[in-house]
Parts: structure tokens; C-alpha cells; sequence
């Protein structure tokens, strides 16, 4: 399987790429800038200079022809203000959503958040607001599409902790933390299973292995 994934030289990406080419299968990381190549490489991945904010879809699309899959885990990223919210978590989100199904790759899988479909609470920092709505608003624009068979997956607090191999996936899980080496595992985990498109999924530590939290969440 070839996946391409936005993203690549980000934290949870690394770990997915990790994954994925250490079973055998290729993986493809689109980084913004060239000196990110060699964190992607050295993950065993494919780095692909390509920025989200200024490609076209048609330069998106050629990254993804023949590709079995396609990861958005991209993000403006900490430091970063509210206008790249919008320009990178959300408008960069449905480009490769739209240049995925330019590409003929149905299967995309979205690392979300939770409570993006909430208004954020008064008072909340202007910036992390932003970001909500801006994953709020790329989140509804990926459902609403028919071309694709796209999974959103929405981790809770992400830690550095490492991976027990043990979640609580679905649509009921509340807020806590999971460490990124689980969303990574998860991550596979729906790429192997297409029955879980068209699902939104909240994700945190639990008590059920990757396999069995997966199936769960199947119809």
C-alpha cells in the first residue's frame, strides 16, 4: 500500500510513516520545507517538498497519483497565529481532500480534533478558538463529500508518553489524553479497515487494544 500523508515530518505522521514502511508498505511524507527531508527519511518515508498554502490542487494531485491512500496530519503548529489557522488547518485540509479526489484517491483519513464541532466557550485564547473552528469548518467540508471515502479521527490531549497499545475510540469518548505512538496505531489500523469511512471518531487512552477498538466502531 502507498499512502501519502500532509504533513510529514509532524509528530504523529513520523510515527505513521514508522509504521507503515516497517511492515513493508510505502509511505510518502509532503513536507513545507526541504530541510524537514531527512526527519521524513529517516522514518523510512519518501519527503516531497510541497506547501499546502501555496500549491495548487492540481500540484497536490500529481504528489497523489497512485497512491492507495492519503493521511492529512497537517497544522500551522504551535507559535504559529490565527490566520495560518485558517490558511493551513482548514483551507489546506479540504486542498488535498479536493486533490485526492482529482487524484482518484478515494481513501482519506483526516487527524482532527475534539470539540470542533462546538462553538469555542467566551474567553477561550483567540488563536486556540481559531484553530476549533478552523478544524471545525475543514471537518464538515470532508463529510459533505460523496467522491471520497474519508475516516476523521479526533485525538484527545496528545503526549509523548509512549504507546500502550490500548484506546477508547468512538464517538462517545470524552476528553483525556492519548499518546501520539497510539493515534499513530490507530492511524493504521483504519487504513486497514475501510469499512470505518465515514465515521468520526474521538480518540483516547482506554482499556481496548487497537483491533478491537477499531472493529467496535464498525456498523
Amino acid at each position: 500500500m502507498r499512502t501519502v500523508i500532509a504533513g510529514g515530518n509532524g509528530q504523529i505522521a513520523v510515527r505513521l510513516e514508522q509504521l507503515l514502511t516497517a511492515r513493508g508498505d510505502e509511505a510518502v511524507g509532503l513536507i513545507r520545507r526541504p530541510e524537514a527531508a531527512d526527519t521524513v527519511r529517516a522514518a523510512g518515508a519518501e519527503p516531497v517538498v510541497c506547501d499546502l498554502e501555496s500549491a495548487s490542487v492540481a500540484d497536490v494531485a500529481g504528489h497523489l497519483a497512485g497512491a492507495d491512500a492519503a493521511v492529512f496530519a497537517a497544522g500551522a503548529g504551535p507559535g504559529s497565529g490565527a490566520a495560518r489557522k485558517e490558511t493551513m488547518d482548514r483551507r489546506g485540509a479540504e486542498l488535498f481532500a479536493e486533490a485526492a479526489a482529482q487524484a482518484g484517491v478515494r481513501r482519506l483519513i483526516v487527524v482532527s480534533a475534539m470539540r470542533v464541532d462546538e462553538e469555542p466557550p467566551p474567553g477561550m485564547d483567540e488563536v486556540f478558538a481559531a484553530y476549533l473552528r478552523a478544524k471545525g469548518a475543514a471537518d464538515a467540508a470532508v463529510r459533505a463529500r460523496t467522491d471520497l471515502d474519508w475516516t476523521i479521527l479526533r485525538p484527545g490531549r496528545l503526549t509523548d508518553d509512549p504507546g500502550t497499545g490500548r484506546v477508547h475510540l468512538g464517538p462517545d469518548a470524552e476528553r483525556a489524553e492519548v499518546p501520539r505512538d497510539d493515534v499513530a496505531a490507530v492511524l493504521v489500523a483504519l487504513l486497514d479497515e475501510p469499512r470505518t469511512a465515514g465515521l468520526t471518531l474521538n480518540l483516547v487512552s482506554g482499556e481496548s487494544p487497537v483491533p478491537t477498538a477499531v472493529t467496535a466502531t464498525l456498523p
